[in-house]
């Protein structure tokens, strides 16, 4: 036992370029995403190398890039260590990772799921009509009751729990919008419309998270090899229709990503790695957790960095 989760970030890690320099090293990162491409039906390597960003940015591509690129740094680590998490965790999309690289789902089944999650997500609200923001400065407890209190007859609610001090809220843009000028006025030292086109995790997506549960019900879903904690429940679940209801139940409903690494902790987790592009999730776990170790591997040269720590 390492005392070790990997966690997998989501979307909003992703950037031009990603994992270049690693695919450099590593043959496994082009294969990931050629078998990803051939599951897709397009060439999702280009996109992430070249773009365009905005390309990229859609969220129908943005999902299945993020799982593949995660799959293929977990693919790079299985290589080089044998050491294993015993613990693992995705935030948002990166569930499905955390998912596929625990066993639990085909690689292949992962990617064609997080594309149609994409695509149920981007249509179940007109651009325009939803909007997300963040809220920092202010306690879990008061972005919740400012969210109910400007709501009126439309959805805005607390969706992600990120950090202390950190919310993100979502829902319809005016009522976002009645929301951040509450939090401001309530103290909060800033709050921020994020750049993006769908408002995840409220309310407004439970008509996509139906439409998903057929597509769900028809993945093969086994128990996972490591145990890996959901975001809806903060639970781990080992029956399949339970993972399905979870991912199901995650797309209207809050990532509770504090609560998430908390636990872990309380389990007796003393080192986070961040398995994927970007360096979100560490920055998170290391306010959520600051006395335990953190790592991030996106290139060769944390790759390597990890690796050295873990060398005892």
């Amino acid at each position: 036992m390492y005392n070790l989760a990997f966690v997998f970030p989501g979307q909003g890690s992703q950037s031009l370029g990603m994992l270049s320099d690693l695919a450099v090293s590593y043959d496994e990162v082009k294969h990931i995403f050629e078998r990803a491409s051939d599951a897709l039906g397009k060439d999702l390597w280009s996109i992430v190398a070249q773009g365009p960003e905005a390309e990229l940015n859609q969220t129908q591509n943005t999902q299945p890039a993020m799982l593949a690129a995660g799959v293929a740094v977990w693919e790079v680590w299985c290589k080089r260590s044998t050491i294993r998490p015993d613990w693992m965790a995705g935030h948002s999309l990166g569930e499905y990772t955390a998912l596929v690289c625990s066993g639990a789902m085909s690689f292949e089944d992962g990617i064609k799921l997080v594309a149609i999650r994409g695509q149920l997500m981007q249509e179940a609200v007109p651009a325009g009509v939803g909007a997300m923001a963040a809220i920092l400065g202010l306690e879990d407890h008061q972005v919740v009751n400012i969210c109910n209190q400007v709501a009126e007859d439309e959805v805005v609610s607390a969706v992600n729990f990120n950090a202390p001090g950190q919310v993100v809220i979502a829902g319809n843009l005016a009522a976002v919008e009645r929301a951040m000028h509450a939090a401001k006025d309530a103290g909060a030292k800033r709050a921020v419309l994020l750049p993006v086109s769908v408002p995840s995790h409220c309310a407004l997506m439970q008509s996509a998270a139906e439409k998903l549960d057929k597509y769900l019900q028809n993945t093969v879903i086994d128990v996972p090899k490591t145990t890996l904690i959901h975001n809806v429940d903060v639970a781990s679940h080992s029956a399949p229709e339970v993972i399905r209801n979870a991912l199901k139940e995650q797309l209207y409903k809050p990532v509770r990503w504090v609560d998430t690494i908390r636990f872990m902790h309380d389990q007796g987790v003393t080192r986070f790695v961040e398995c994927g592009p970007g360096k979100v999730l560490i920055g998170l776990n290391k306010r959520i957790d600051k006395d335990s170790e953190h790592f991030s591997i996106y290139d060769p040269e944390t790759l390597n960095k990890v690796l050295e720590q873990f060398d005892d």
